[in-house]
Formats: structure tokens, C-alpha cells, sequence
């Protein structure tokens, strides 16, 4: 049976929702490859999230589903990845609670601004950084599962490399620490950034009668 065009935007969002679940098994799962389909599972669910929102726009099958639930399964699928890594022996000094608080809430006030304001058929600024911290949170997420993949192969040489430690005003982190800060602080920035820019439209949301 053929789908119809405009059901796949709302496929594409509804799968990547599932998915996560499917992703959060494997990443705690301890049988061989685990972690290599945690990893595949993963970026299948981004590639979705690449993509729903590229063809609703382009073939005009922007739905009230849609703007509610994709920005809400963006959300879901990358905190629950940084929540995961939080309980996992390996990386429980690496990715501490502090960021996961500051990730979140930045993420989850925004897209509830966002939502809201799409619900309400105001448009919001958006920028390039928005971007920059999408893409380095997914990148962050890869670089630590294919770290995990690694471990998980007995891969000694890898470890060693990610055990490396970045100096910085006499201060040393590991590769993984310090990666998860620069995600932090750029997440974190993003957001501030974000509210600055839409700071009129925000006024007007809180205060109107």
C-alpha cells in the first residue's frame, strides 16, 4: 500500500519518537555490537529529523502534529542520549548532572517558547547558531557512543586517546569532559542568544491580555 506524501513528515516525526526507546535498549544493553546499533539507531533517528521537517516545507505539509511533536521528539531523542551516558560506569565522571540540568532547560524553554508562539502563527528569529548547536550536540553524542563502541571492542589504542587531556590556563580535561563543556556553554549560549533576538515577541507573549 502506497503512503500518501502527506502523512511522511508526521511518519518521519512519529518514527524518530519510537525510536528512542529503541536507541535508550541498546545503549544499556551489554551482548556484542550493542553499542554499534545504539549508534546506528541514533542516526537513523537524526537523519529523520533531517528530513521530516525539509519535506513538509518543501512540499507545503506543514500540520498542527508536526509543529507540536517535532520539535518535542528533537528534544526527547538527544536529552535521553546525554541522561543515558549519565549511567554508564565509564562516563559517569565525564558527563556530569550540572550540564544535563543546563541542556535541558535550555531546550525545553525554547522549544516550549517556540511551540507556543508557532501555535499562536507568530514567527520567531532564528539564527546560524541554532544550527552550530544542533550540530555539535549530535556530534558530541557520536564521538562519545563510538567511544563507547571502541571500549566495547577492547580497542586499546582508542582509549588511550580519548584519556588524552586538553590543557587549558593549567587545568587539564579529557577529550570527552571537555567536549561535553564546549557543548554545555554553546547549548546554554544558544539559548540566552535566542531570547535576546526574540525578546519583543517574548514581551508580547507574557504580558498581553
Amino acid at each position: 500500500m502506497q503512503i500518501k506524501k502527506k502523512y511522511i513528515p508526521n511518519i518521519l516525526t512519529s518514527s524518530r519518537i519510537l525510536l528512542t526507546p529503541v536507541f535508550l535498549y541498546f545503549l544499556f544493553s551489554d551482548f556484542s555490537h550493542s553499542k554499534l546499533i545504539a549508534l546506528i539507531v541514533f542516526i537513523v533517528a537524526s537523519i529523520t529529523d533531517a528530513f521530516d521537517g525539509f519535506y513538509a516545507r518543501k512540499h507545503n505539509l506543514i500540520t498542527k502534529f508536526g509543529t507540536f511533536f517535532d520539535p518535542l521528539a528533537d528534544k526527547l531523542l538527544v536529552l535521553s542520549a546525554f541522561y543515558g551516558f549519565m549511567f554508564i560506569p565509564i562516563l559517569n565522571t565525564e558527563v556530569k548532572l550540572w550540564m544535563i540540568i543546563l541542556i535541558s532547560f535550555r531546550d525545553v524553554v525554547v522549544t516550549l517558547l517556540r511551540m507556543i508562539m508557532e501555535y499562536k502563527g507568530i514567527t520567531m528569529v532564528t539564527s546560524k547558531m541554532s544550527k552550530m548547536k544542533t550540530a555539535l550536540q549530535l556530534s558530541t553524542i557520536i564521538f562519545i557512543l563510538t567511544y563507547l563502541i571502541l571500549f566495547s571492542y577492547n580497542i586499546s589504542y582508542w582509549q588511550l586517546l580519548s584519556e588524552q587531556f586538553v590543557l587549558i590556563y593549567g587545568v587539564s580535561f579529557s577529550i570527552i569532559y571537555f567536549s561535553m563543556i564546549a557543548t554545555t556553554l554553546v547549548t546554554f549560549y544558544t539559548g540566552v542568544h535566542y531570547c535576546y533576538y526574540n525578546y519583543k515577541i517574548l514581551g508580547q507573549l507574557l504580558f498581553q491580555k
